[in-house]
C-alpha cells in the first residue's frame, strides 16, 4: 500500500488555538480531506513570533507578494506593523515544506498570511517556490 501524501495544514484549519482570536472553529471540508494524507500544522503568524490572540492584521497596499516585495505592508487594526513577523512565519513555514519534502499546502482563506484569493505571506511564498496551495474555510 503506497504511503499517504504528506502535506502542511494551516494549524487553525486542524482545529489547533492559533487563530488570531484564539477561538478554535471547524472546517469539515478540510477535516475530511485531512483524513486521506499525512500532514504537518503550521502557523505562519505563531512561527513569525505572535502571539495567540492577537490584534487582527491585513496588508496594506498590495498583496502577499508585495509584501515579500518590499512593496506592501501588514499591520494590526491598532497600527502595529507586523510586516517582519509576517514575513519570518513565512520563512519558517516555507523551511519545514522544504525539509519534509511538502508540495501541497492545505491553507486558510481570507488570512493575511494563508489566505489564496487575497493573496497573503506565507501562500505567495510556498507558491514562489512551487508549492501548490489549496484553501479552505
Amino acid at each position: 500500500m503506497p504511503e499517504k501524501e504528506l502535506i502542511l495544514v494551516s494549524a487553525c484549519l486542524a482545529g489547533l488555538k492559533t487563530r488570531y482570536d484564539g477561538r478554535i472553529i471547524g472546517y469539515p471540508p478540510c477535516t475530511e480531506e485531512l483524513q486521506r494524507c499525512r500532514w504537518i500544522p503550521v502557523c505562519p503568524e505563531q512561527l513569525g513570533g505572535l502571539a495567540t490572540p492577537r490584534p487582527p492584521a491585513d496588508i496594506i497596499g498590495g498583496d502577499g507578494d508585495d509584501v515579500l516585495d518590499g512593496n506592501a505592508r501588514v499591520c494590526c487594526t491598532d497600527g502595529t506593523d507586523v510586516t517582519a513577523a509576517f514575513i519570518e512565519g513565512a520563512r519558517q513555514v516555507l523551511a519545514i515544506a522544504q525539509q519534509q519534502a511538502v508540495s501541497t499546502a492545505f491553507l486558510k482563506a481570507r488570512s493575511p498570511s494563508c489566505g489564496i484569493t487575497r493573496l497573503g505571506v506565507a501562500a505567495a511564498l510556498l507558491r514562489r517556490h512551487g508549492c501548490t496551495v489549496i484553501e479552505f474555510g
